[in-house]
């Protein structure tokens, strides 16, 4: 449902401020010219807010107190975009929230200000203000330092609790990454470990009639090394025996041989040399 901005009577709300004196959250003003920048400034910087009440006029009343009279100002749409104006002329911006009430007698102007989520806010002229006690004052160095920390620790803490939170996704994710390749792994491992009890449960059904070819085995090689042996031994006595017929038979020609060259050299009558 929009809000309603225009009333032909007052507000509830209205009546409220006019029967209580000007105060930090209200500020009577007579015409839109009289509103500067660091009015609306004031009121974003204070912790509440406040209220701006324009065609009202300040008197006092028979028992002495400060009220506001109302008397009327221009609330045509020059008037409104004058107050925006002076809003967006502002550091950051101001939001404003204009209504016109009391229509049908003569009509004023409700503006409210918020307190801002950007503060602290100047001026075009570099101007910070609050408002306090019922009027606008500056803002102290101190005050300003703690606004600007106020506002930084705010979003220091925001970014703060962002990054914790997209960290604590990325470790879900590697956490459920992790459980998987782990499980992997360990089915992996559960698979070898199967294989390795049938490969040991083969080995263990044929481990005794391993050993007996083992043996057979090695009692056919132990009979063929003694027969290797054997035939090394009648090779090896054959092979002197032919030696020594050789050399025998080689010694017989040499003697033939030496003969018949004695015969010879009587023949020739060469004498031998020793």
């Amino acid at each position: 449902m929009p809000v309603k901005r225009e009333y032909q009577t007052l507000t509830k709300r209205t009546r409220m401020m006019l029967d209580a004196p000007e105060n930090t959250n209200v500020d009577f003003k007579r015409e839109a010219t009289g509103i500067k920048s660091s009015d609306l400034v004031a009121f974003a910087n204070s912790p509440t807010g406040g209220t701006l009440l324009i065609g009202v006029d300040e008197y006092t009343s028979e028992d002495g107190l400060q009220r506001g009279k109302i008397v009327g100002c221009d609330v045509d749409d020059n008037a409104r975009l004058m107050m925006i104006n002076k809003a967006t002329d502002c550091y950051p911006n101001v939001e404003i929230q204009i209504f016109i009430e009391n229509l049908n007698g003569p009509p004023l102007m409700r503006v409210e200000v918020p307190s801002g989520h950007m503060r602290p806010y100047c001026s075009s002229r570099g101007e910070y203000a609050v408002r306090t006690e019922g009027r606008n004052r500056a803002l102290y160095p101190e005050e300003l330092l703690l606004i600007f920390m106020d506002r930084e620790g705010d979003k220091f803490l925001t970014r703060f609790k962002t990054a914790v939170s997209q960290l604590e996704d990325k470790v879900g994710h590697i956490n459920q990454s992790l459980s998987h390749d782990m499980g992997t792994v360990a089915q992996h491992i559960h698979d070898l470990d199967s294989q390795l009890q049938k490969t040991l449960g083969h080995v263990g059904r044929l481990t005794d009639s391993s050993k007996k070819r083992s043996r057979n085995l090695l009692q056919t090689l132990k009979d063929s090394h003694d027969s290797i042996e054997k035939l090394e031994q009648h090779l090896l006595a054959e092979r002197h025996l032919v030696a020594d017929n050789y050399q025998r038979d080689q010694q017989k020609r040499l003697a033939s041989l030496e003969s018949k060259l004695d015969v010879l050299l009587d023949r020739l009558e060469v004498p031998l040399r020793d």
